[in-house]
């Protein structure tokens, strides 16, 4: 596990720290102790998943919305609910 980011687990949302994606925020799907599978619902639909490096991810939140919910539960997850979620939240801390 990446001493810089040990406290990422699956339905967090991270922000994305390096490579082409840069930015973008993702809901963390899948872990192991390197790499995180990410979705977003657009760029990285959920049948076609980010696989990231722990250090070139920033944690934003732990969400406790439904979405998340869902995730850590393993029933289905939509990719509009996906983009939804994601926008809302980016849009909520941007205003802060």
């Amino acid at each position: 596990m990446d001493p810089a980011n040990p406290d990422i687990t699956i339905s967090d949302v991270v922000i994305s720290t390096a490579g082409r994606d840069t930015g973008k925020w993702f809901y963390v799907i899948d872990e192991d102790q390197t790499y995180l599978c990410l979705a977003n619902g657009k760029d990285r639909p959920l049948d076609k998943l980010k696989r990231k490096k722990r250090k070139h991810v920033q944690k934003v939140l732990r969400s406790e919305t439904r979405v998340a919910e869902k995730i850590r539960s393993g029933n289905k997850v939509l990719n509009g609910e996906l983009r939804r979620d994601l926008a809302f939240l980016a849009r909520e801390n941007a205003s802060k």
